[in-house]
């Protein structure tokens, strides 16, 4: 599912470019965490507690270790990134830096209007990712923003009226929402948006409150199966790749055991310039002493970024980048 500003023929450049950094061992996505601040309070994360003045230290530019790092894929994450009003300024001058890229941007949505989206598009981002774990109230709860389920959806009317394309969920699988996976995948695709899942862990602050346990695990199946399931029939709505999900419940049972490659396909670089190999790992080096992880054996999370990363290439990978979500109405 790539933005309306790439073309087809611009494939086989990102896949020669993804087999140039593998042979390298340098990452192909690079995680900037343009802040640690947040205005959400989310029950599974502390970034809300980044004190305000965390601000004056804030690096004014990423553009020095993009040009280092030259890799395909940019996300711009925190906190909440949004909160720095010098974003398009950050943006721009990474787009300047590394000629071929693919750039996302992931959300809360409670900052997001269109008039902010377009002046970010017009800076380089080609992706907004906005995260939605319940098409209800429980959102709101979740995130502790008032009203924000509501106006995440108003303001993607206003983005798609605007011409911005390329807009996901990123849906987190927990205890309490395996009943909404489904809905969520049915209004994106009446939206023209996309979805990207992942799945719990308390490996940020400790809060267990919804980890899939052995009485979710037939639940769990079903759900897996249904996504897989819609995936066949409609290649461009779900983003994931079929081998993340397939492992999704083997990760949940424990059965996976393969050492985590994070660190060496993706990394993260913090408002300070220093790299940790994962966003819930501290850091261990400015990214100008950068040296190649080697693999860990930790099996904390089984988030997108260590999944996708570690996922077999197939061909229906390739089928879901070029897959298209159209606009429909709900049944």
């Amino acid at each position: 599912m790539l933005s309306s500003r790439f073309k087809p023929w611009h494939v086989p450049l990102f896949l020669s470019k993804y087999g140039w950094l593998v042979l390298r061992k340098r990452p192909v996505l690079v995680h900037f965490e343009v802040t640690l601040r947040c205005n959400a309070k989310c029950g599974f994360c502390d970034y809300w507690k980044t004190p305000a003045d965390a601000r004056k230290h804030e690096l004014k530019s990423f553009a020095d270790a993009a040009r280092h790092f030259n890799p395909m894929l940019v996300t711009y994450t925190g906190g909440e990134p949004l909160l720095r009003r010098d974003l398009e300024e950050i943006v721009s001058a990474v787009d300047a830096a590394v000629r071929l890229k693919y750039v996302t941007l992931i959300t809360h949505g409670g900052m997001l209007t269109p008039e902010r989206a377009s002046s970010l598009r017009d800076a380089g981002i080609h992706q907004f990712n906005i995260s939605l774990d319940y098409l209800d109230g429980r959102h709101d709860t979740a995130r502790g923003i008032a009203g924000l389920t509501q106006r995440i959806f108003h303001q993607i009317e206003g983005m798609r009226a605007r011409g911005i394309d390329n807009i996901r969920f990123n849906t987190v699988i927990k205890d309490d929402n395996l009943d909404q996976l489904m809905p969520i995948v049915e209004r994106a695709s009446a939206l023209g948006c996309g979805v990207n899942f992942s799945v719990y862990t308390n490996s940020k602050n400790g809060n267990a409150d919804h980890m899939l346990n052995a009485p979710h695990h037939a639940a769990l199946d079903d759900a897996i199966k249904q996504l897989l399931d819609y995936k066949r029939r409609r290649r461009g709505v779900i983003t994931n790749s079929d081998a993340y999900l397939e492992q999704i419940p083997q990760w949940v049972r424990g059965e996976i055991t393969e050492p985590c490659k994070s660190g060496q396909r993706t990394i993260h670089i913090d408002p300070l310039g220093h790299v940790k190999r994962c966003p819930d790992f501290p850091t261990d080096f400015h990214w100008r002493d950068f040296r190649a992880y080697e693999p860990i054996n930790c099996n904390a999370c089984f988030y997108a970024c260590r999944g996708e990363a570690q996922a077999p290439l197939r061909l229906s990978r390739v089928r879901d980048v070029m897959g298209r979500p159209q606009p429909h109405a709900l049944a």
